[in-house]
């Protein structure tokens, strides 16, 4: 009696194996959908470390680029004594005998004046707007533009009119200037005449917060003492460096370490260097994220098997083959992977579009 002949296997098409794949999802349906959730978490998870930080980084590095770096401010220090301590008079005018300086302005604090809408308002009410005296050139210093009407010139500077910063004119409730029916505000027990707002200052932002009036008017009608808090200067790209290591000495020779120098375009870029550690603990824990999904797709596979073990048994008993058993297991995780892997590009796409708008 001759022994009874086994089924001969056939080799499973790409496309069959995937029917297979699909099939054992399908018995399962709930327990796949959680699997690939945490896929699709930790991708989304990666596609937005990487690219939101990136997306803020590059923001940073085109304003960097689009307001230069050639900006420096000097303004009061510190004395030993720990007295108060004053730019000389004319700072602005040292300033600008340094040969690679291209443009010098500054503003003054006024201490002893306050702006408020109208006169009654209460006193202390100044909305947080300081009161600086400025010079007629110190929005081309700054590259600065108005947002609505006009900057102070040679035909306003010596009239009470004020110009107020884009945060200033915000919380004063003024949006716009209309030289027909002009908006007042009251500063220092005097109207003053609103005659510009400006556009946002990234490497100013005390002038943005400020209320600027003409040098003069400020010191006729508000009290100024006619030193400047701040110098603005600008200068050849290359000299930079060189421009700054003398400048304190320059515009106060006397008490040279009393002078703080400083590069607004330095903030900047530490911001940008800041982003940059984040980004990396942020892709970090991306990753972990992303390691717990393929750990629960591997959770879900194993005890796939093990429940299955019945199945195993019938497909090898009808000619399956261990590589055919395995191909079949292998396209389940895969198409797991791959479902949620491309949720999760997709969520990631969808994250990064929403912080870039």
């Amino acid at each position: 009696m001759t022994a009874p002949t086994l089924p001969q296997g056939r080799r499973l098409a790409p496309p069959d194996v995937v029917t297979l794949g699909a099939h054992g999802m399908r018995t399962r349906p709930l327990r796949a959908v959680l699997s690939a959730l945490g896929i699709a978490i930790g991708v989304a998870a990666m596609v937005a470390v990487i690219a939101v930080p990136a997306s803020a980084q590059q923001a940073l590095h085109d304003k960097l680029a689009a307001l230069g770096t050639t900006l420096l401010t000097a303004g009061p220090g510190q004395s030993f004594t720990g007295g108060t301590v004053y730019l000389p008079d004319n700072a602005v005018a040292m300033a600008k005998r340094i040969g690679p300086v291209t443009g010098a302005s500054a503003t003054g604090k006024v201490t002893t004046a306050t702006i408020r809408r109208s006169d009654k308002v209460a006193l202390g009410d100044t909305s947080g707007v300081a009161v600086l005296a400025a010079k007629d050139n110190l929005l081309g210093v700054l590259g600065g533009k108005p947002y609505g009407g006009s900057f102070l010139n040679g035909g306003n500077e010596k009239f009470p009119v004020v110009v107020l910063g884009a945060v200033a004119a915000s919380r004063l409730g003024i949006d716009h200037v209309d030289p027909a029916h002009p908006t007042q505000v009251y500063i220092g027990g005097h109207w003053f005449t609103v005659a510009g707002v400006l556009d946002a200052m990234p490497l100013a932002p005390e002038i943005e917060r400020a209320a600027l009036v003409g040098w003069d008017v400020a010191q006729q009608l508000l009290g100024f003492n006619g030193h400047p808090s701040t110098v603005y200067l600008t200068a050849q790209e290359s000299a930079v460096s060189d421009v700054r290591a003398v400048l304190g000495a320059t515009i106060n020779p006397k008490a040279p370490n009393e002078v703080a120098v400083q590069r607004p375009s330095d903030v900047l870029a530490a911001q940008e260097l800041t982003q940059s550690t984040y980004s990396a603990l942020f892709l970090g824990l991306g990753g972990v994220a992303l390691l717990v999904g393929g750990v629960g797709v591997a959770n879900t596979m194993v005890i796939s098997v093990l429940e299955r073990r019945r199945e195993i048994g019938l497909r090898r008993a009808l000619g399956a083959t261990r590589r055919q058993v395995r191909g079949q297991f292998l396209a389940e995780s895969v198409l797991l992977a791959g479902l949620g892997g491309l949720v999760g590009v997709l969520i990631g796409v969808l994250v990064t579009a929403g912080y870039r708008c």
